[in-house]
């Protein structure tokens, strides 16, 4: 065990391009389907759409909450329709699995996504099983990641001394807020081509520079067994 986690007993991760590789190009699914949903809810053509799902991401932190605070929309409809994805393009990782069910103490998923999203994902990969909650987008009343209020309510919801957490996160810009919590913070990066996304939401942005990251790892397995181990 690293000097700097010895002290740690809740080990919390985000999901999507964290549990699994974001150059799987799973997510891209989601993306299509957030454009498809606005194009249809709002009577757009789709590149219209396209431009307002990252205009209300970079404003909102995503774009569920821009559709919410714009338009008044219920969230459940557009959860349900965006999480309708193809799995099988994940493969599970037996490496990730030997080295999560490994960790002492508690493990927790906390995703911008639903908890059934967190369900369906973490299953597939064959990791939802070892872990001891899951805390979805509806768990933070619709508040997203990385506004103070929503990690505070996730710390509330599972009694999680910050001071004794880690948290692994794909978003350098998630990081921030757990950072200044006392949290132990890792920033999972990969060769994923984010270019398209607005800057203050992109995965890849200021990896070397945030002084909120202690650790930065494009292989969270191998991570897991030089640190954890």
């Amino acid at each position: 065990m690293h000097t700097q986690l010895s002290h740690v007993t809740d080990w919390v991760f985000d999901l999507d391009n964290t549990l699994y590789r974001a150059d799987a190009n799973f997510f891209k699914q989601i993306d299509v389907k957030m454009t498809d949903f606005i194009a249809r809810y709002l009577s757009l053509e789709s590149e219209a759409a396209s431009l307002l799902r990252k205009e209300y991401w970079a404003e909102y932190g995503t774009t569920l909450s821009g559709l919410m605070a714009v338009h008044d929309m219920d969230p459940a409809e557009f959860l349900d329709y965006v999480h309708d994805v193809d799995l099988d393009i994940l493969r599970p990782d037996p490496m990730m699995r030997a080295q999560i069910k490994a960790l002492p103490g508690r493990k927790l998923i906390y995703t911008n996504g639903s908890k059934g999203h967190a369900r369906n994902v973490a299953g597939h990969l064959n990791l939802f099983d070892l872990f001891d909650g899951s805390f979805g987008i509806e768990d933070a009343n619709y508040i997203p990641k990385p506004k103070r209020e929503t990690y505070e309510i996730f710390n509330r919801v599972f009694d999680v001394d910050p001071t004794k957490a880690i948290f692994f996160e794909d978003n350098v810009f998630n990081l921030e807020v757990p950072k200044a919590m006392g949290m132990v913070t890792v920033l999972v990066t990969s060769d994923a081509d984010f270019s398209d996304a607005p800057e203050v939401v992109r995965p890849s942005g200021q990896t070397t520079t945030a002084h909120w990251v202690d650790f930065t790892t494009s292989d969270l397995p191998k991570w897991l067994s030089d640190h954890a181990g």
